[in-house]
C-alpha cells in the first residue's frame, strides 16, 4: 500500500473525527441525551476525538481503529434499527468511516507514522537472542 496515501487518509479522516468528536468531548456524559448511559457516550467521544488524533499521528493505530470501528458499528446499527434511516442521508458516512477503520486496523498506519518509528527503534535494539548469536559467532 502506498504510504503517502495512508498518510493522507489518516490525516484527513483523523481531522474529521477530531472535529466530530470535539463537541462530544466537551459534554462526554450527555451529548446523546438521557437515553444512553454516560459511560457509552464517553467511550464514543474518546474513540472519535482521541482516535482521530491517534490516526493523524499514526500512534496506537490498531487501538484507535478498533475503538472507532466499534463506535461506527453502533452508529450504523442505531441509524438502521432504531431510526430506520436510509443508507444515503442516514448512515453512509458511518459506513465509510467504518471502512477506513478496518483498512487501518488490518492494513496498518504505514511508514510515515509514530507506530513505524517505534517498530524501527524496537527492531534496532539488540535483543537477548542477537547477543547470544553475536557471542557465539566470535567464539567460532
Amino acid at each position: 500500500m502506498n504510504d503517502f496515501a495512508l498518510l493522507g487518509v489518516r490525516v484527513v479522516v483523523g481531522l474529521a473525527f477530531m472535529l466530530h468528536g470535539w463537541p462530544k468531548i466537551c459534554d462526554p456524559l450527555g451529548w446523546m441525551g438521557p437515553g444512553t448511559p454516560g459511560l457509552f457516550q464517553a467511550l464514543a467521544a474518546v474513540a472519535e476525538f482521541g482516535g482521530g488524533l491517534a490516526w493523524i499521528l499514526g500512534l496506537l493505530t490498531p487501538l484507535a481503529s478498533a475503538g472507532i470501528a466499534c463506535t461506527m458499528v453502533v452508529a450504523i446499527a442505531r441509524h438502521m434499527l432504531v431510526k430506520h434511516d436510509p443508507f444515503l442521508g442516514g448512515y453512509e458516512l458511518a459506513a465509510v468511516y467504518l471502512s477506513v477503520a478496518l483498512l487501518l486496523l488490518f492494513g496498518g498506519s504505514g511508514r510515515f507514522s509514530i507506530d513505524q518509528l517505534i517498530r524501527d527503534v524496537i527492531s534496532a535494539t539488540p535483543g537477548e537472542d542477537s547477543c547470544v548469536t553475536e557471542l557465539a559467532g566470535k567464539r567460532a
